[in-house]
């Protein structure tokens, strides 16, 4: 048995084993529009994780880690979506700050922050878009300067997830003015950690299609962050900031992957029950499904262009939820009781409406995989 294999039987026994009493009732608890769900409990179960050495399993040993390969964290995450556990809710600090604080930061921010990070003491939600400043990150218009010792900060994020469940929040902030017309945008931006528990911050939750509120907005009145607390050099944001997103679509969308299938799955056996499936042409669109998620997959493992992949799963996953409400027929018009409860496949067709939005619109994905990926000409722009 190879090292992988034996890294995926362990995983997967500990899974059986751990998953089980108190913690039974959690699986397929949490997920893309049901944040909300047993968040406390949630929370309890990734501190077990942690108190047992299965929490930032690709950190380096030296960091808290085990220091795991990019096939073992490719396993944990494949695994851990069989296993159907519930739905982390420390994604924000293990996957995207940590490994930036890893690459980039000091050894000071290093020793304070990735601690609590890997015992899920602290958690982190992510503030990057603002209104009018979503895909296009350089334009943030949030501030910050340095006063006295410390950073403060003014200004608005939004769409930021889990910020009401988070003690920090790494905000993209403009601390240097543009130098003129035509200066570059991206510079003059530094990239802050600022806790959220202090005067100057109001946070407000905002309802989704869904009923729900997992994402917020988080105003800054004069917040403070530490002078020490800016990761690589002030005005150097754009690039740590880049640096995070390429973190943001690692291995881990493998075991989200894992999820996909077995929502298609549940569709196809949803199809066969209710006669669905004797339609040509939705027997053709699951089979089409099935073959687009294979395609995903290959690509994932082979590395593809993160712009690419979120392109291609994001659509591919809205699609799903489209063909779910076909499958259901008329009856998927109907909520399943007052006021408005929704059933999976509703919630499903909803909520992924917004995945062709976050973590960069598909307008902006074709624009980087063009620019950058092909080379073509840049979009005239004002």
């Amino acid at each position: 048995m190879s090292s992988v294999e034996e890294f995926r039987a362990e995983i997967r026994s500990w899974l059986k084993t751990h998953l089980s009493g108190s913690f039974a009732a959690l699986k397929g608890r949490g997920g893309p529009g049901r944040e909300h769900e047993a968040f406390t409990e949630r929370l309890a179960w990734e501190r077990h994780l942690a108190a047992h050495g299965w929490t930032c399993v690709g950190w380096p040993k030296e960091y808290g880690g085990r220091g795991a390969g990019i096939e073992e964290q490719i396993a944990f995450h494949e695994e851990y979506a069989l296993a159907d556990a519930p739905a982390r809710v420390n994604h924000i600090g293990e996957q995207l700050l940590g490994p930036t604080l890893i690459d980039h930061g000091t050894e000071e921010q290093k020793a304070r922050f990735l601690p609590p990070i890997r015992a899920v003491e602290e958690l982190w939600c992510q503030g990057y878009s603002e209104p009018g400043a979503g895909s296009d990150l350089a334009a943030v218009r949030t501030r910050a300067s340095l006063e006295d010792g410390r950073w403060v900060v003014n200004g608005q994020k939004i769409w930021t997830s889990l910020a009401h469940e988070s003690q920090w929040c790494f905000v993209l902030a403009r601390t240097e003015p543009l130098a003129g017309p035509g200066a570059r945008r991206h510079a003059g931006l530094s990239y802050l950690l600022v806790p959220l528990d202090q005067p100057g911050v109001d946070i407000r939750p905002i309802v989704q299609l869904t009923g729900t509120s997992e994402f917020n907005e988080v105003f800054f009145d004069g917040a403070t962050a530490d002078a020490a607390h800016v990761v690589g050099p002030p005005g150097d944001g754009w690039r740590i900031a880049m640096a995070t997103l390429g973190y943001e679509r690692g291995v881990s969308t493998l075991g989200q992957q894992v999820g996909f299938r077995r929502e298609l799955d549940a569709l196809v056996a949803l199809a066969r029950r209710n006669g669905a499936a004797a339609d040509p042409d939705i027997r053709d669109r699951l089979v089409r499904a099935w073959a687009e998620l294979e395609a995903l997959r290959a690509g994932a493992l082979r590395g593809t262009d993160p712009s690419a992949a979120k392109l291609y799963w994001s659509h591919w996953h809205r699609g799903l939820g489209e063909l779910a409400m076909e499958v259901c027929g008329p009856a998927a018009t109907l909520a399943a009781g007052a006021p408005y409860e929704l059933d999976d496949w509703q919630r499903l067709f909803l909520f992924s409406r917004a995945d062709t939005v976050y973590a960069g619109s598909s307008e902006i994905q074709r624009n980087i995989i063009a620019e950058r990926v092909l080379g073509l000409p840049k979009e005239p722009r004002p």
